[in-house]
């Protein structure tokens, strides 16, 4: 057995974003000390992506608004397949952790008389959502790291984890290595918090970062935790899939705003022909001016491609799965057009779409202004992840708790714009504080030490097989099966066929090699996170397999019905005593009348 240095804390953060150091600013403030593992820089969490704005209740623009026509909001967005408890908390709690934001030094847009300024965002009722103009999430990021740095919190940078530890059935620490030198790390703990984000690089188009491998659904899973909604994964239809340099990153709904038209192959505008009967009450003489459609203003004429994400985004995977795509696997977005109408035009989206201008032409080389990007549905935020108590945060296994997108319950079938960063700092909160509140109350438990030296001899497989297959190899097929087989439109074959991939994937990864040594191998860490990803693509798709329904984030083309037998219930999955993948159904717990009466009153 190897000496391993060794890092002691009561209370062990996993992840660096919103959530993770919400969490380590409460837990430190509790009097624990508190350790923070995250896998890039300080700072560079997938957090700091987050443009839309904070939902919270304040209603600085419209006074009508509060924490009921919020909750009723998001539970109407999650199908009523949310975790109740958890949208009321983060309903009621959302306004004093966004107050509390400003107080720490948050920047915030501004009304006329100095208050928080709130924007309109898709599913909210009022105007709810406090932004820094369209940097969000790196304002939250950079507040709480300016306050977080002087609570005495020490943080480990560049570090992975590679398993949970565990005395009996609790979780007591965690074995990391640094990205850095490939130096093995023990991590004992009271307490652990996972905020480890999203899943999206299970998936070959995504708008998240390299380090979004479903680390925390992974380590909670194989640990003994339950995972919840594994079927939910929430798409955005414009993503750019070409070129390479800028493939998954999101191309503003702002393009379409602003005239860009989706068209095929072909050459064809396509959205036209999927207009729901609803809306297509007169079309327009000339297709460029759009259609007139019955909600809302009755006069304005809105284009086809403003229908809603999940429309688009079908109607996008249609054209490609029936051979009309673009040579590498889109439709195009084009913006350029508007050249035939106004003289100005090149000008006219440099001003209204700056950004998207200067990214695509810097990291692409591609211009918008004089041609058309190809875009597709890109990967953008799971529902799903660990199931957690509503009040503390702590899953199934004593000691381990979770917060954020690696948590699961608060979004229900689908999330609202907004609450995905609202619920970073509600939950964050929480799970700091009952994590600090358990490391109070019990001791460090028992390092097995035969536990550690097998997990790294495993880890370290890779460089005894130096012939053996390239992981990214396994990591690229792995995305190609899940992006066509169990994307935005799935049916039964494709995803069975995904699982039976999946089984081929497992042993590949088992015989992946790596050559050089352990100081920074982008190789060696490739075949790391293949555990990672190929559990939660499994989980993925066992539970898409499982809900026989199309219901918010899922569409099945077999079952494109809601289903009543799937109303009131969670997809829940477990791993089971010999090791495989348990998939059952739950039923969800009855909400209080009281709460019934919230949604009643707000409909």
């Amino acid at each position: 057995m190897p000496e391993y240095e060794t890092f002691q804390h009561d209370v062990l953060i996993i992840g660096s974003g919103g959530a993770g150091l919400r969490a380590a600013i409460e837990a430190s403030a509790a009097g624990v000390s508190v350790g923070m593992v995250c896998k890039c820089l300080l700072g560079k969490a997938h957090t700091v992506m987050a443009e839309g704005g904070i939902a919270a209740a304040l209603a600085n623009v419209d006074d009508r608004d509060n924490w009921k026509v919020h909750f009723a909001d998001t539970m109407r967005g999650g199908q009523y397949v949310n975790n109740w408890r958890m949208a009321e908390l983060h309903a009621k709690e959302a306004p004093a952790r966004v107050r509390e934001l400003e107080a720490w030094g948050a920047v915030f847009d501004r009304t006329r008389d100095g208050r928080i300024l709130q924007r309109n965002f898709g599913g909210h009722k009022y105007p709810r959502l406090a932004h820094v103009g369209d940097r969000t999430g790196l304002e939250m990021i950079r507040t709480l790291q300016d306050h977080g740095i002087h609570q005495g919190i020490d943080v480990y940078m560049e570090t992975c984890i590679v398993t949970l530890l565990k005395d009996g059935d609790r979780v007591v620490g965690a074995l990391g290595y640094d990205r850095e030198r490939g130096h093995f790390k023990i991590f004992q703990a009271k307490a652990v918090v996972l905020a480890t984000g999203g899943i999206g690089k299970a998936y070959k188009i995504t708008s998240n970062s390299w380090d979004c491998t479903g680390d925390g659904h992974s380590l909670a899973y194989h640990a003994g935790a339950t995972l919840i909604d594994m079927e939910y994964v929430q798409f955005h239809p414009t993503g750019m899939v070409w070129p390479p340099s800028v493939a998954g990153m999101l191309v503003t709904e702002g393009v379409r705003g602003e005239g860009g038209i989706l068209t095929n192959a072909d050459g064809k505008r396509f959205m036209f022909d999927f207009i729901p009967d609803n809306y297509k009450t007169q079309t327009a003489d000339n297709e460029e001016e759009g259609w007139r459609y019955t909600q809302g203003d009755k006069n304005a004429r809105r284009p086809p491609e403003l229908l809603t994400r999940d429309h688009v985004a079908r109607c996008i995977v249609r054209e490609i799965k029936e051979g009309r795509g673009t040579p590498h696997g889109g439709v195009y977005l084009d913006i350029s057009w508007i050249r035939k109408r106004l003289s100005n035009a090149e000008e006219h989206i440099k001003r209204k779409l700056p950004s998207m201008h200067h990214q695509f032409k810097a990291l692409g080389d591609i211009d918008i202004t004089k041609e058309p990007m190809e875009v597709g549905p890109t990967t953008h935020y799971i529902m799903g992840g660990v199931r957690v108590d509503a009040d503390t945060q702590m899953s199934g296994v004593p000691g381990l708790f979770a917060a954020g997108e690696c948590a699961a319950g608060i979004n229900g079938a689908n999330r609202l714009g907004g609450n995905s960063l609202s619920d970073l700092l509600v939950f964050g909160k929480r799970a700091g504080e009952f994590a600090a509140k358990f490391a109070k109350e019990n001791s460090y438990g028992k390092i097995d030490n035969d536990q550690v030296d097998r997990y790294t001899r495993e880890a370290l497989k890779p460089f005894e097989n130096s012939h053996g297959e390239n992981p990214y190899s396994v990591q690229r097929d792995l995305q190609e099966v899940m992006q066509h087989n169990v994307g935005i439109v799935r049916d039964e074959s494709e995803m069975q066929s995904a699982l039976d991939h999946s089984k081929t994937f497992w042993e590949r990864a088992a015989q992946v090699g790596v050559t050089g040594n352990r100081d920074f191998n982008p190789g060696w860490h490739t075949a790391l996170d293949l555990r990672n990803l190929l559990t939660v693509a499994e989980a993925i798709t066992h539970a898409a397999l499982e809900r026989k329904e199309s219901r918010g984030a899922q569409f099945r083309d077999d079952y494109p019905e809601k289903d009543e037998r799937f109303a009131k219930v969670n997809t829940v999955i477990r791993k089971a005593e010999d090791g495989s993948m348990e998939v059952r159904l739950e039923p969800l717990p009855e909400m209080p009348d009281y709460l019934k009466q919230v949604i009643e009153e707000n409909r």
